[in-house]
């Protein structure tokens, strides 16, 4: 007996996120579970590798995804905006609002995926007190830079992916996790790097993401 075939992968749709015109691509699985949007780590967007395999793999799996960039070409032009953590999770929050008027996405849960810096972005965001979002993941992130008082107020399930051999960011995640009152677990990729650029560790990080997310949005939904 022959082996299902894998789902087929939603092609990627380019967008123009509103009011700032930010670029994004918008994948719409058929019949999704929810929507995860993407905010990406420092010097990344919309057009990265690894969030993009990530953001296939979670399509596979029932999952819409966003990845937008959260900087306008001449804003990403001043270093100093691609550490400004307050900025890059009020764009972050901007591009789930924008999202929700989709008639493909409309009602659907909202997830984020927050990637290094990313992470920290997602997090703040998501500790607003409008905040309606389901689920969270980050990978390889930094959420210390959401701020401990920030941390504290997330209400999601929150799943920290970290890479064994990325030691300094597994300490910083670890004291995170001390400040959130949110369900929230650690996984570690044996092997993996900061960047998940050993073979198989991505996906491993897919596998994660895909579960976490799944199940808080049927929960949700």
């Amino acid at each position: 007996m022959m082996a299902a075939a894998p789902p087929p992968v939603a092609a990627a749709t380019p967008v123009t996120v509103q009011p700032q015109g930010l670029q994004g691509l918008l994948r719409a699985a058929p019949a999704p579970v929810g929507l995860v949007v993407f905010a990406h780590g420092s010097g990344s967007g919309r057009l990265s590798p690894r969030n993009n395999h990530v953001a296939e793999g979670l399509g596979r799996a029932g999952l819409a995804s966003l990845l937008v960039d959260l900087l306008t070409p001449e804003e990403e032009l001043d270093r100093a905006n691609v550490f400004d953590i307050p900025l890059l999770a009020a764009r972050l929050a901007g591009a789930a609002a924008w999202a929700r008027h989709i008639p493909a996405l409309a009602g659907l849960p909202i997830g984020y995926f927050g990637a290094s810096t990313g992470a920290g972005a997602a997090l703040l965001a998501a500790s607003a007190e409008d905040a309606d979002i389901t689920a969270i993941v980050s990978r390889g992130g930094r959420p210390d830079l959401a701020g401990s008082r920030a941390l504290a107020h997330v209400r999601a399930p929150t799943l920290l992916i970290v890479g064994s051999h990325d030691l300094p960011v597994l300490k910083l995640n670890r004291v995170a996790m001390r400040h959130m009152h949110a369900r929230t677990e650690l996984a570690i990729v044996p092997g993996a790097g900061h960047l998940f650029e050993e073979p198989g560790t991505l996906d491993r990080v897919i596998d994660h993401a895909a579960r976490w997310f799944v199940r808080h949005m049927q929960e949700d939904g």
